[in-house]
């Protein structure tokens, strides 16, 4: 097993699967960074000038840690952390998702279209030696 593991891990495979892990993940952030730049401040601009990461319901609204009293000295305060529903991040990152899952499905029907080619031009393709045997097999049927 442990041999089995070895020829697998030091074949190609798993080098072909980490740079491909890499890839998708830096090719994930530039959808991100696509979306987050590019698409959402005209998309907003459209629309009224709307930011989508502010869009949010507030359920709880945060307190701050410090506050200054009437007298000018500071108090300390418990700080209560906002609770709210980020809709308009959802809303970036659902549209991030769609123009990921678009590419990558793009890509692997170019890969699979691009090796059934491949299928198809290595069973058309006949070598010499073949070609030759079977006029050979067909003269001696003619002879028979």
């Amino acid at each position: 097993m442990l041999k089995e593991f070895k020829e697998f891990a030091f074949k190609g495979n798993m080098i072909d699967m980490a740079v491909g892990f890499i890839l998708g993940g830096a090719f994930g952030t530039v959808v991100k960074s696509l979306v987050d730049n590019v698409v959402m401040p005209p998309l907003g601009a459209v629309l009224a000038g709307i930011d989508f990461s502010e869009m949010k319901y507030v359920f709880q609204a945060g307190v701050p840690a410090v506050e200054a009293s009437e007298d000018g000295s500071v108090e300390a305060v418990a700080e209560v952390a906002e609770v709210a529903v980020n809709y308009g991040q959802f809303i970036q990152d659902f549209i991030s998702f769609v123009l990921l899952a678009f590419v990558v499905f793009v890509i692997v029907k170019k890969v699979i279209a691009g090796l059934e080619k491949k299928k198809e031009e290595e069973v058309a393709e006949t070598p010499a030696q073949e070609k030759l045997l079977e006029e050979i097999r067909d003269l001696l049927e003619k002879k028979a």
